[in-house]
């Protein structure tokens, strides 16, 4: 159908609001941050221009470099296991077994609640005096094992992944939600040709969920990018910076009134996290499905 003057005109005079919110609060925001980060700037005196210093002395920080390292850890750990575990269980709830619904709830039930919380609940199961962890380990007489979780340089942030990556629900429920709009014909045209219930996950479910797949991908690693309150109330960066990230350092600079350097970390986390985004969609991008 052919597009008219009026039509062009109508769809012109819609695009016009979200543009301008767009511009207003996105990329004037960014492109501010981007100048000012060519600035020695406290946020009080005269900005002073200095080129790519700020970008310089970044990359000779060892402690943004291992910001970035975490970073890009916490971003695979989120994409490689976080999410092919809510794949797994989304899986198996879509069998609707005796109390699906129940085990659907619990394990969303994590999403509803304030993540400070979490995060204090967990500061204190993994204290090194009271808490939960290392009284299990006493009771079933592995005291040798018992540690200060999130003190000791070795198992910091080892401890900051593992409680944080079994919080699934979220992409749990966005693959439900599509496994289940997936209609009963092709499983019964599957079951016909001999497929069991594993073939059908494989050969139907799976190709049929691919895009709820990458799109969860997506989002896990962009979440695990800008994790900033687990680790500021857990460790606060440390020990010894083994656990920083990059927003922590960007918020600590921003304490310290360097805007302009941590303005240069804030693109640095722009310029990592879109790397990180088409690379995902690079890596998934394969011929499309065929009904």
């Amino acid at each position: 159908m052919k597009t008219t003057k009026g039509d062009k005109l109508g769809i012109t005079l819609f695009l016009i609001p979200p543009l301008a919110l767009f511009a207003l609060f996105f990329i004037y925001p960014v492109s501010y941050v981007f100048v000012t980060s060519f600035f020695k700037w406290d946020g009080i005196s005269d900005a002073a221009f200095v080129a790519f210093q700020n970008y310089l002395a970044l990359f000779k920080d060892p402690i943004f470099r291992r910001s970035v390292v975490n970073n890009v850890i916490w971003a695979l750990t989120a994409g490689l296991i976080q999410v092919p575990l809510a794949l797994l269980v989304a899986l198996i709830l879509s069998k609707k077994p005796r109390g699906w619904k129940v085990f659907r709830t619990v394990y969303f039930m994590p999403q509803v609640i304030s993540g400070i919380a979490l995060a204090t609940l967990w500061s204190t199961m993994y204290n090194s005096e009271y808490g939960l962890i290392n009284a299990l380990l006493g009771v079933v007489g592995l005291e040798h094992l018992q540690k200060n979780w999130l003190g000791t340089t070795q198992t910091a942030f080892p401890a900051l992944l593992i409680y944080w990556v079994f919080y699934i629900g979220y992409y749990m429920v966005i693959i439900l939600a599509e496994i289940t709009s997936i209609s009963e014909e092709y499983y019964e045209a599957a079951s016909i040709d001999g497929a069991n219930k594993i073939q059908q996950d494989l050969y139907v479910t799976l190709p049929l969920v691919r895009n709820s797949i990458i799109t969860c991908i997506t989002l896990a690693m962009v979440f695990g990018l800008r994790q900033f309150e687990q680790v500021y109330l857990l460790t606060n960066g440390g020990p010894a910076n083994k656990t920083s990230v990059m927003v922590l350092y960007l918020y600590k600079e921003m304490q310290n009134n360097n805007y302009g350097y941590a303005n240069a970390t804030g693109v640095m986390l722009i310029i990592v996290g879109t790397i990180v985004i088409v690379g995902v969609r690079k890596l998934f991008a394969s011929k499309q499905y065929e009904s």
